[in-house]
């Protein structure tokens, strides 16, 4: 296998792809020109388009890149990511859809601040989304830079900026619109090809999973079908699992993606669609990673990439040959920069919306402000995105999104709980529930083996856990609650009442707080 030397047809499969979502970025951007439609599409996506942009969303390059690496390396335990991250789906299916888009606009924010002062709670939630979104880029970012050198041969730093300068195109011209389609299209893609190399990877085990099993058990021992070998300590899987589970009811760039259709009734279903979608796919990654270990090894995929993300790529060629390897870099690539342009969007969103228009200008901006500060603000995003991509070169994509899944259940899932559901949460509250929540994670995270051990070589690490969820979730859950015992809302049984009203009979997200 020759990688990094130009393919001409996987750089065909790169032109097309690259011209379809042009082509959709140009024709959504005949349609966006106001506020509501750069963050929300206008509010026109059915149920089913929602779904698969949903999906689009949150199959991401950690998904198909990072976790077949994960399991082709370690074995077992990689599937923790596929389990953690598809069971986090009931929880905004039962608990968050409806509300979130009968009380918000734009933004997760726009819900916690419904019933609260809306200065202290966006500052806050501002921080939690920025600093989500500043990890989960790091993972977009590292696995394009990785795909592109391998198929291209150009270096890790040029393909990086590449995709920040795609990425900055979509959302700067198309908004929501173009990032809708580009996730749809994208979602059929990725469901597609995964299908296709799952099949034929199947196909050399006489489509027995058992088998393929049982082949993996022989070349590398039976501890490659048991826990163990990546997350060796108990609590480390406890905190990981709960990141996983919890951190997808506090996405910025999912939960924004409820805004899009009509209705709460929509948002449900548009849920339930997903779910199906996802399950489908994180079973596939089971039949990927196994398969890149059997057939690809572990030690040739970490020969290409430290990290093992080229698993699937290196499956995909090994399987049929350097057309179908182009065809699945081209799906990758394309994974990598709708979910990219989806984390752009909602980044822009917090600072425009919530901080700018909300906290700067009080909630009145002058007429078409908001969306130059949003353009701003994406341009400064990607930005930053180039700069992680290059900082954090070689590390696992999966492991860098289950760190954004910390900050995410920490930050934001807890304060939208408490301030939906629990009437005596107050504006001190919520707002340092979720500062907390942010710098204790990301503090917790510097201090913790993957920084201190796996990124700067030290021998030992201050904090023991990989994964801070389990400190981090409870630890805000208690402060929100005492501080808002402690520092109650004068009028806030009323405001309460009221929430209730809209959660139960809804209203026009142009109406919310």
């Amino acid at each position: 296998m020759r990688y990094g030397q130009p393919d001409a047809v996987a750089i065909g499969f790169f032109g097309v792809f690259i011209a379809i979502t042009l082509g959709i970025t140009w024709w959504a951007a005949r349609r966006t020109r106001t506020a509501e439609h750069f963050y929300a599409a206008g509010r026109s996506v059915t149920a089913v388009q929602n779904g698969f942009a949903l999906a689009g969303d949150y199959m991401s390059a950690a998904s198909f890149l990072g976790i077949a690496g994960l399991v082709s390396t370690s074995g077992f335990d990689g599937l923790i990511y596929s389990t953690g991250w598809l069971v986090g789906w009931p929880v905004v299916l039962f608990l968050i859809a409806e509300p979130l888009r009968n009380l918000g606009r734009y933004t997760f924010a726009d819900v916690v601040a419904a019933r609260l002062n809306p200065v202290p709670v966006r500052i806050a939630a501002a921080c939690g989304t920025l600093a989500t979104i500043a990890f989960y880029l790091i993972a977009q970012m590292v696995g394009a830079g990785s795909l592109i050198r391998l198929l291209f041969g150009i270096p890790y730093e040029t393909a990086v900026l590449i995709v920040g300068a795609a990425m900055m195109a979509y959302v700067l011209f198309g908004g929501m619109l173009a990032t809708t389609w580009v996730q749809i299209v994208k979602a059929v893609l990725l469901l597609g090809g995964a299908a296709l190399l799952a099949l034929l990877v199947l196909s050399q085990f006489g489509f027995d999973p058992r088998a393929l099993f049982a082949a993996a058990a022989r070349a590398h021992g039976a501890g490659v079908l048991a826990p163990g070998k990546l997350v060796s300590n108990p609590w480390d899987a406890i905190s990981l699992g709960l990141a996983l589970m919890f951190g997808t009811a506090g996405l910025p760039h999912i939960l924004m993606r409820f805004y899009t259709v009509p209705d709460a009734h929509a948002a449900r279903r548009s849920v339930f669609y997903a779910t199906g979608l996802i399950g489908t796919f994180y079973l596939m990654t089971f039949v990927l990673g196994f398969g890149a270990m059997v057939l690809v090894g572990p030690d040739a995929i970490r020969a290409v990439d430290a990290g093992g993300n080229m698993a699937a790529p290196m499956l995909a060629e090994l399987l049929g040959g350097r057309a179908f390897l182009g065809f699945i870099a081209a799906v990758a690539f394309a994974t990598i920069l709708a979910v990219v342009a989806g984390l752009a969007l909602s980044g822009a969103a917090a600072i425009s919306h919530d901080l700018w228009s909300s906290v700067v200008r009080r909630g009145a901006p002058k007429p078409g402000e908001e969306l130059r500060v949003a353009r701003i603000a994406t341009v400064a995003l990607a930005l930053l995105a180039i700069a992680l991509g290059v900082a954090f070169k070689g590390q696992n994509v999966a492991f860098m999104v289950g760190l954004a899944f910390a900050i995410a259940a920490s930050a934001n899932f807890p304060a939208l709980v408490l301030s939906v559901f629990w009437r005596r949460t107050s504006t001190a509250g919520a707002a340092t529930s979720m500062l907390v929540g942010t710098v204790a994670t990301v503090g917790l995270i510097a201090l913790s083996p993957a920084v201190q051990v796996d990124l700067l070589k030290h021998a030992t690490a201050p904090f023991p856990l990989k994964n801070p969820a389990l400190v981090t979730i409870p630890l805000s859950f208690l402060v929100g609650i005492a501080v808002s015992l402690l520092f109650p809302d004068r009028d806030g049984a009323a405001r309460f009442a009221a929430l209730e009203r809209r959660v139960l009979l809804g209203q026009e997200g142009g109406e919310a707080a």
